[in-house]
């Protein structure tokens, strides 16, 4: 293994070296690289190489103007270290060793880590529950640093910080930044925070990117966030571009904003202000006081379906739909099958929306909590629909949860208002029932059967 993780890293580095001394010659070749340590085993993902391999040799093509703006873009250093840090430590080598951990260990192990490092935020945002809740709960650095180290020993090398508002504890970032300087940090954030002297900060460590909260614009933005907000939100992803630092956007869509977030108009103006990347959340009813009715009708998740699908032909911006990509990741990803979400009060949850555990970092390691019967009955029921438009066993199979907690005796972890499995899963049966015939539909045709377009009204959209 380290004889071969050796050799990649030369690769790596000889590769490395052909893109940056030319870029619009290598980046066809690209995939040579690629294929040539991914191997022709099973998951190894041909099939996704083979359609990235297709859209990169055609320089019209958006995702090749995505990836050519890392060069016009992006910082060099940064960019080398991202290349490094996410293409070659957090998949060509990290996967490896997550193999060999799931064979050995006979469990789930993670791609990415999420992780809470404080329930204290800096804003009052309507409806959230972090500003009210206060700084009354921390991982410490040496939490979060021993996480970390127990990540890289099954092969993670991605970390991403959720919230509260990370970015309250943003000299801690820093320094874990600059401790494991092999891994790469992502940042849910409202980016309030982020000010010259961050940005200098981000430079000199080169693995944090930060993942920008954004609600629409400044009418939707500040109504919910507080007046000015969304000024102050331009103005950090003005300093982030001007010292060409790579940063994207998280949208969370309800059935009130889902127009408005999805549109062309909006697409087009985070390519504008120098967003490389976009994901895009479900809305969840998850707590007492959740507003089911914010949950978006099954004609606006086809919606949604169609829209991504087509900005993904011709944006040059990476759009994630995390509900409705389940087709490319085999269904649901959570409880450590791909991530896992650990709170500021070291619950380790198996999902950031479902709030049910039997396990803490602060009594168990890493390996023991992906081993507890919570992890294990995710483990065990994993797919829970072979529909991957149905991932979710909260969303749209809500008996599953219900009788995993059941099974399990887990715990609402839930920091402000813990409510029972069968109070959040009730909140999710009727919409489950309506989106069905929908999902069914759209997961027989593929989204790309053009003879079914009468039957698939966003098909002509998509295509």
């Amino acid at each position: 293994m380290t004889m071969m993780n050796s050799v990649k890293r030369a690769g790596f580095r000889a590769l490395y070296g052909y893109l940056d001394k030319d870029p619009d010659a290598s980046i066809p070749k690209l995939m040579d690289w690629v294929d040539r340590f991914a191997g022709d085993g099973p998951n190894s993902f041909p099939a996704q190489r083979a359609a990235f391999r297709r859209v990169i040799e055609n320089p019209d093509n958006n995702w090749y103007r995505l990836i050519r703006s890392l060069w016009t873009d992006i910082d060099g250093g940064v960019r080398k270290t991202f290349f490094e840090n996410f293409m070659l430590n957090g998949n060509l080598i990290g996967w490896e060793i997550q193999e060999e951990a799931r064979a050995r260990y006979g469990c789930n192990i993670p791609w990415a880590i999420l992780l809470d490092p404080t329930s204290a935020c800096n804003l009052h945002c309507t409806g959230c529950w972090a500003a009210e809740y206060g700084n009354k709960l921390n991982l410490t650095f040496d939490e979060i640093d021993s996480i970390i180290t127990q990540g890289k020993k099954l092969g993670v090398y991605i970390y991403i910080y959720t919230g509260g508002e990370p970015m309250v504890r943003r000299d801690d970032l820093i320094a874990l930044c600059n401790k494991h300087s092999d891994c790469e940090f992502l940042c849910f954030t409202n980016a309030t925070l982020i000010d010259e002297a961050f940005a200098q900060q981000m430079l000199r460590v080169k693995n944090f990117i930060p993942a920008i909260s954004v609600e629409g614009f400044e009418q939707a933005t500040d109504s919910r966030r507080g007046a000015g907000v969304f000024q102050q939100v331009r103005r950090a992803m003005e300093i982030l571009k001007e010292h060409k630092l790579p940063f994207g956007t998280s949208c969370c869509y309800t059935s009130a904003n889902l127009d408005s977030i999805s549109s062309e108009e909006f697409v087009d103006q985070l390519v504008e202000w120098g967003a490389k990347f976009a994901w895009y959340f479900h809305y969840m009813p998850v707590g007492n006081d959740a507003a089911p009715g914010l949950m978006p009708s099954p004609e606006q998740r086809e919606q949604m379906y169609t829209r991504i699908r087509a900005y993904r032909k011709s944006k040059p911006l990476f759009v994630i739909d995390f509900q409705n990509d389940g087709e490319y990741v085999g269904g649901c990803i959570a409880g450590g099958r791909r991530y896992l979400h650990i709170n500021a009060n070291g619950d380790v949850d198996p999902c950031v929306f479902i709030h049910y555990s039997d396990c803490s970092i602060r009594s168990m390691s890493l390996l023991d909590c992906l081993r507890s019967p919570m992890f294990m009955a995710y483990h065990d029921g994993q797919p829970f629909n072979e529909n991957h438009l149905k991932p979710c066993p909260m969303l749209e199979n809500p008996e599953k949860l219900r009788e995993m907690v059941a099974k399990t005796g887990a715990r609402s972890t839930d920091l402000q208002s813990p409510e029972t499995a069968e109070h959040l899963c009730a909140k999710c049966d009727g919409y489950a029932a309506a989106w069905d015939g929908t999902a069914q539909r759209l997961w027989a045709c593929g989204g790309g059967c053009q003879s079914c377009e009468q039957h698939c009204p966003g098909q002509k959209e998509a295509g």
